[in-house]
């Protein structure tokens, strides 16, 4: 938020601008007057934004002179230029107060508009010696001086702009990403008792409708924890947290990624899911991390393929890469779109009713990213996969293999 004054705030472009202070010389260079400004000239005030002074007048930028002993009070009037060379032999300003009060002889203002035809102020020269200003040229050459520096501050004005809705959208975003880390983290509580309850209530009531309302439940619940997980880990990443991860051998991460298979085919007993597995050694990763990777590719495949044919997992590991995949039939997704996927918020054509947030793939991808490896799509009339690609060091070892092929 700008709190200085709109005065403050043009003294402080022009000031800014690297041109005006070349201007200012040039004019005096060009005219021969020793005195020359950039004027600030409202309907209360005249105040001086740039200032160059080699006869010592005293004005420096942000000095003010009485309004209404200015000739630029006038121009801010008729909006016409005035130019003499000599005071005390013009016709008109030989009795004007002003020369006399401030003790000049030769005197130039040049009124300065902006784009929008408003009035900002002057370009003013004056020096105590008479000058020669009768050359045709000259207003022409000020004139397009004054356009110059109406440019260069509405150039420092539209920067300025853009730097406080910058300042100010940052602001609104992190707090927005507070919220929704706070929001997410207070959930949490009451989904994981309601989960708890439900399965309570299947374990307990014979089958029935009241049985079949508890499953629901816990589809809900299931779905709800997915979404909290999804946005608190997209609030920590906008908060400069990133997705973090705590990397160890990876012992029975067969059987994590086991669970979340089952987890998910539990949540949907109508949808077949096929795993092929082949992890034949050991690795360091974030076993939970890898975990929810795989439970967020799961539900996208779930959600957005076709119910007619399984959503088939591979998941497969060797000396120097571990591999984890899934893809799913349905409605080919087109190529321009595919890479759109891994930015949040970017949701999927999907007949189901509740299509998420578009956080699932832009957190699989931060998961993959923070694991140095890569999460990539494809799509084609036979199947859409989505496939994590992570570069293991030489020195993993070997474990048993394990071996697996099912539902």
């Amino acid at each position: 938020m700008d709190n200085r004054s709109p005065i403050d705030r043009d003294i402080a472009l022009i000031s800014r601008s690297d041109a005006v202070p070349t201007i200012l010389e040039v004019v005096a260079r060009t005219t021969g007057m020793r005195f020359t400004a950039v004027a600030r000239v409202t309907d209360t005030q005249w105040t001086a934004c740039a200032v160059y002074d080699r006869i010592e007048f005293g004005l420096k930028p942000g000095g003010e002179l009485v309004l209404e002993s200015t000739i630029c009070n006038e121009i801010r009037g008729h909006h016409q230029p005035v130019l003499f060379g000599s005071a005390s032999e013009h016709a008109l300003f030989s009795n004007h107060p002003t020369p006399k009060l401030y003790g000049f002889e030769s005197y130039i203002s040049i009124p300065i508009f902006l784009s929008d035809e408003s009035f900002f102020g002057t370009l003013c020269a004056i020096d105590p010696a008479p000058a020669k200003l009768d050359d045709p040229e000259l207003l022409k050459t000020l004139q397009l001086f004054t356009q110059l520096i109406a440019a260069q501050y509405e150039t420092e004005q539209r920067r300025d702009a853009a730097e406080l809705a910058l300042v100010d959208a940052q602001s609104t975003a992190r707090l927005r990403d507070q919220f929704v880390a706070v929001l997410g983290h207070d959930l949490r509580n009451p989904v994981q008792s309601i989960s708890m309850g439900a399965d309570m209530l299947e374990r307990d009531l014979p089958d029935g409708r009241e049985r079949r309302v508890a499953k629901h439940i816990q589809r809900s619940c299931q779905r709800m924890s997915e979404l909290i997980n999804n946005v608190m880990d997209f609030a920590r990443g906008r908060l400069g947290e990133g997705i973090s991860v705590s990397l160890e051998r990876s012992h029975d991460l067969a059987g994590d990624l086991e669970h979340v298979v089952s987890e998910i085919q539990r949540v949907h007993p109508d949808r077949k899911i096929e795993v092929t597995m082949s992890l034949d050694r050991t690795f360091r990763c974030d076993r939970r991390r890898i975990a929810q990777l795989l439970g967020n590719l799961l539900s996208n495949a779930i959600t957005h393929g076709s119910d007619k044919a399984p959503v088939r997992v591979f998941m497969t590991s060797t000396e120097s890469a571990f591999e984890l995949a899934v893809e799913n039939a349905g409605k080919p997704i087109e190529g321009d779109k595919i890479e759109r996927f891994f930015q949040p918020f970017t949701r999927g054509t999907s007949a189901s009713p509740r299509p998420g947030l578009g956080l699932g793939l832009y957190i699989a991808a931060e998961i993959a990213k923070a694991h140095g490896g890569t999460l990539q799509a494809a799509s084609d009339a036979s199947a859409t996969r989505f496939a994590f690609h992570m570069p293991l060091d030489c020195d993993e070892t070997s474990q048993p293999g394990l071996t697996s092929v099912g539902a």
